[in-house]
C-alpha cells in the first residue's frame, strides 16, 4: 500500500517519527510480560499442564533472541522505514492469530509469528532514533524512546491482570490489532526511508551459528531450573551453545561484513556501556520476575493487586527518563549513570528484609526508588556507548546492544530463580530441624497463633494452649490425640515453609544488592563528556 508521506520540516519530522515508532516499541516489549499472568487461564482453556503452557512464553523469547542479531543487516539492506513497517505488520498479524488460537500448539506457532515482528521492532526503532537525531538531541530522544523499554515490562502484569480478571484473556493479544493498524498508518505517513547500503553480503555462517548458539543458550537458561542444571538435556544445550557461539566469534572476526560487528566492543565506551547494560538489565528483569512471586505466592495478593504494586516503579521510570536526558546534557552522562545505580542500590535495602509484615508504604517507597534508579541510568548509559559508534554501523550496534539486553534478562532470571530455589531448600531444611512438639521455636509459634486467635475473637477459655484449642475442634470431629498433634505440627510446618520462602527472597535481594554495587566499577570506567559522532565509514 503506497501511502503519501507528510511534508514536515526536518526538526518537526524527528519528533513526529519518535512518537510514531514508540508505539511499536511499547507494544513489542509489552508482549514479553503481558502474557505471563494469563498462562494459568490458557492452561485451563487448552487443557495442558504448566510445562506445555510455558512454551507460549519460551517460543516468543527464543524467536526474539535469534532474530535480533540479524536485524542490523536487514536495516542496512532494505532501509529502516521498510523494516519497521514490515515488523509492525507481522507483529499485528501475529497478535490477531494469537487471539484466535484454538490449542496450545497453535498458540505457540502464532507466538513465533508475533515474535518475528516483535523481535525486530526494538533494534529497528533504536536505529531510526540514532540515524535521525543529531548528537545534541539524542539523550532526550532516547530518554523518551526508552520509556517503552522501561515502563512496558512493569505495566504488562497490571494490564494483563485487569484484562484476565474483568474481561477476556484473548484481549491481551487482540488489543494490539487496532493499535498496530494505527501505528502502521502513522508510520507510513511520517517515516522517511534511510539510505540503503547496496552490495552487502549476507553473513550466512554468522547467522546460522548465532541462531543455533543463542537458541540453545536461551533455551537452557529458561529450562535450567525446571530440568536441573546438571541434566543431560541442559548440559547438551550448553555444549552446543558454547561450540556454536565460539565458532560464531571466529567467523565474525574474519568476515568482511559480519552480521554482528564484534569489533565494536574494542571501543572503550561501547564495551563498558554494554557491561553496565548487561548487569543493569539482568537486575531489572530479575526483579520483574521476583516481585510478582513474592506478592502472589507469599502475600496471597491477586494478579491485579500485584500489578498495581509494580506500577509506582514504572511511573517513576517514565517520569525520570526525560529528566535523566537533561541532566546528562548538562553534567555529562557518567554522573547520571552512577547516581542511577546508587538509587537502585538503596532501593534493594528494604527488600532484603521482606516478611509477612512488610508494609505497603515500604514496598511502594522501594519501588519508586528502583524506578528512579533504572530510569536514570539504563538509557543514559546506552546513549553514552552508542555515541562512540560510527554512524554507518549504528544498525549493527543496535542489534548487538539489544542482543545483550535479551541475554541479560535470561541470565538474570535463570540465576535468581536457581538461587531462589536453592536457598528455599536450605532454609526449609535448617528450620525443619527445630520443629518438634517441645522445641522453643514451636512453642513460640503456638503463642503467636494463640495471639491471632484472641484477636480474631476466639473465647479466652478455648485458648489455654494451642493443642487444647485443637482438641476442641479436631477431637470433636473424631480425630485421635495422635492425629490432632500431627495436624498441629502440619500447621506449624506450613508456616515454616512459608517463612523459608521469605528468607530465600531476602537472600536473593542481598545478592542483587552486591551485584548492583559491583556494577559501579564498569560505570566508573566510562569516559564521560559529550562524545562527538564518528564519521560515516563506507
Amino acid at each position: 500500500m503506497n501511502i503519501p508521506r507528510l511534508a514536515l520540516s526536518e526538526a518537526r519530522y524527528r519528533w513526529w517519527a519518535l512518537g510514531v515508532i514508540s508505539i511499536g516499541g511499547f507494544m513489542s516489549i509489552l508482549d514479553t510480560s503481558i502474557v505471563n499472568i494469563a498462562i494459568p487461564k490458557m492452561m485451563a482453556v487448552f487443557s495442558v499442564n504448566s510445562e506445555d503452557a510455558q512454551w507460549i512464553l519460551t517460543a516468543y523469547m527464543l524467536t526474539m533472541g535469534v532474530l535480533q542479531p540479524v536485524t542490523g543487516y536487514f536495516c542496512d539492506a532494505f532501509g529502516t522505514r521498510r523494516m519497521y513497517l514490515i515488523s509492525l505488520m507481522v507483529f499485528t498479524v501475529g497478535s490477531l492469530l494469537c487471539g484466535m488460537a484454538w490449542s496450545n500448539e497453535s498458540m505457540i506457532i502464532f507466538r513465533v509469528i508475533q515474535a518475528i515482528g516483535g523481535g525486530t521492532i526494538i533494534p529497528v526503532t533504536m536505529t531510526i532514533v540514532y540515524r535521525i537525531f543529531p548528537i545534541q538531541e539524542r539523550n532526550m530522544a532516547i530518554g523518551i524512546w526508552g520509556i517503552s523499554a522501561m515502563v512496558a515490562p512493569a505495566v504488562g502484569p497490571t494490564l494483563s491482570g485487569y484484562l484476565v480478571e474483568y474481561w477476556d484473556w484473548r484481549l491481551i493479544f487482540t488489543i494490539n490489532i487496532p493499535v498496530g493498524i494505527i501505528g502502521y498508518l502513522a508510520a507510513a505517513l511520517v517515516l522517511q526511508e534511510t539510505p540503503v547500503q547496496r552490495g552487502n553480503k549476507f553473513d550466512l555462517g554468522g547467522f546460522v551459528t548465532s541462531a543455533v548458539g543463542l537458541f540453545c543458550l536461551l533455551l537452557a537458561l529458561s529450562k535450567g531450573v525446571e530440568e536441573g542444571w546438571t541434566s543431560a538435556y541442559i548440559l547438551s544445550l550448553l555444549y552446543i551453545a558454547v561450540a556454536s557461539l565460539t565458532l560464531f566469534v571466529v567467523i565474525e572476526l574474519n568476515h568482511e561484513q559480519p552480521i554482528i560487528d564484534l569489533r565494536l566492543l574494542t571501543d572503550w565506551n561501547f564495551f563498558f556501556s554494554s557491561v553496565v547494560n548487561f548487569m543493569g538489565y539482568g537486575a531489572l528483569f530479575s526483579t520483574i520476575f521476583l516481585f510478582p512471586l513474592y506478592f502472589e505466592n507469599v502475600r496471597d495478593y491477586s494478579a491485579m493487586q500485584s500489578g498495581i504494586l509494580m506500577l509506582p516503579s514504572a511511573v517513576a521510570s517514565g517520569l525520570v527518563m526525560p529528566l535523566a536526558a537533561a541532566l546528562a546534557d548538562r553534567f555529562g552522562a557518567k554522573p547520571v549513570v552512577i547516581t542511577g545505580i546508587g538509587f537502585v542500590i538503596v532501593s534493594m535495602v528494604p527488600f532484603m528484609y521482606l516478611d509477612m509484615d512488610t508494609t505497603y508504604l515500604t514496598i511502594t517507597i522501594g519501588m519508586i526508588l528502583r524506578g528512579i534508579g533504572f530510569g536514570l541510568f539504563l538509557m543514559t548509559v546506552t546513549v553514552l556507548g552508542m555515541n562512540s559508534v560510527p554512524l554507518a554501523k549504528i544498525s549493527r550496534a543496535s542489534s548487538l546492544s539489544n542482543t545483550v539486553r535479551q541475554l541479560a534478562g535470561s541470565f538474570g532470571i535463570a540465576i535468581m530463580s536457581t538461587l531462589m530455589q536453592n536457598r528455599g531448600i536450605y532454609h526449609l531444611a535448617h528450620n525443619a530441624e527445630n520443629i518438634n512438639v517441645t522445641s522453643i521455636a514451636t512453642k513460640n509459634t503456638l503463642v503467636g497463633m494463640e495471639k491471632l486467635l484472641r484477636e480474631a475473637g476466639t473465647p479466652p477459655g478455648a485458648i489455654q494452649h494451642m493443642f487444647t484449642y485443637l482438641d476442641n475442634v479436631w477431637l470433636q470431629a473424631g480425630y485421635s490425640p495422635g492425629i490432632v498433634q500431627h495436624k498441629a505440627m502440619a500447621m506449624i510446618s506450613g508456616l515454616v515453609q512459608r517463612q523459608s520462602v521469605i528468607f530465600a527472597f531476602d537472600d536473593v535481594f542481598v545478592v542483587l544488592l552486591v551485584a548492583c554495587i559491583f556494577m559501579v566499577i564498569p560505570a566508573v570506567l566510562l569516559r564521560s563528556g559529550k562524545v562527538k559522532p564518528k564519521a560515516v565509514s563506507k
